[in-house]
């Protein structure tokens, strides 16, 4: 199966991805909310990366810093020494992407990569980290993908870009999708990572699933917070759930005898 030549991927599933560390449960994206994560047994934490305009990495989901610090600006056109005065939610400072890589080696990271010029620093940090087997990267920009796959120099584990999700629905969707479905096998990408739906549309269907399984592809689902919706679509036989409730997430799975912990956890 494509997806379990990926070590990221090699997981009992379904896995279960701590959004912005668990972003309902806490400051997100600051390291006490990832180690809420990892204390709590996950073993998958989602982030974003923004690079300041001198290039160090941080972990953030915002382009800008106003909507969950004390301090105002767009990351990307501050220099370190200002992005690292800001608080979360006024206490907490916006973790370095390299730091939270070193500190938690057995935990795996799926990043999110903001902007171009993100690239080059997550490339440095991923090297320096030897975390190449840990990491997935995703994107809102399929030109970002093959910038960060090829600055990588060697196999990571990626998700499908707005493009390649875009095909994968239009073959669940439609009859003559042969085609469609041996460009996506051959692109050797091993998840897609989508909504529920979109404008709209519904994206996660069990065709969805089926058809992406077909090809050795896992499927993920973003940002599923309501344990009820979370019940549906692991019914659906999704491979991952992202959410911001990272209590209600673990609960849903130890109830289904589907919750494998961190070997770390208490």
């Amino acid at each position: 199966m494509l997806s379990r030549r990926f070590a990221f991927l090699d997981h009992p599933g379904p896995l279960a991805f701590a959004h912005r560390g668990g972003a309902a449960e806490g400051a997100e994206n600051s390291a006490a909310a990832f180690e809420r994560a990892v204390e709590l047994g996950y073993t998958y934490l989602e982030t974003d990366a923004h690079a300041t305009s001198d290039g160090v990495l941080v972990a953030f989901h915002d382009h800008t810093l106003d909507r969950v610090t004390d301090q105002r600006g767009r990351i990307s056109e501050l220099p370190y020494r200002a992005v690292r005065q800001a608080r979360i939610g006024g206490v907490h400072e916006i973790p370095l992407l390299e730091d939270l890589l070193g500190t938690w080696p057995g935990i795996r990271f799926n990043i999110d990569v903001k902007e171009a010029a993100v690239i080059a620093p997550l490339a440095e940090a991923i090297r320096r980290t030897n975390a190449y087997d840990r990491v997935c990267l995703t994107s809102f920009s399929d030109e970002r993908l093959i910038l960060a796959r090829a600055a990588l120099g060697r196999e990571v584990c990626s998700a499908l870009g707005p493009r390649g999700v875009a095909a994968l629905r239009a073959a669940a969707t439609t009859s003559g999708y042969g085609r469609l479905l041996a460009r996506l096998s051959r692109a050797q990408i091993p998840c897609a990572q989508v909504p529920v739906g979109f404008r709209g549309l519904r994206v996660t269907t069990r065709r969805l699933v089926r058809t992406a399984h077909a090809i050795g592809m896992q499927v993920h689902v973003w940002t599923i917070n309501e344990p009820a919706r979370m019940e549906h679509l692991l019914d659906l036989g999704v491979d991952g759930i992202m959410t911001d409730n990272i209590t209600g997430l673990r609960q849903v799975l130890d109830g289904r005898g589907q919750w494998h912990p961190h070997g770390m956890a208490a």
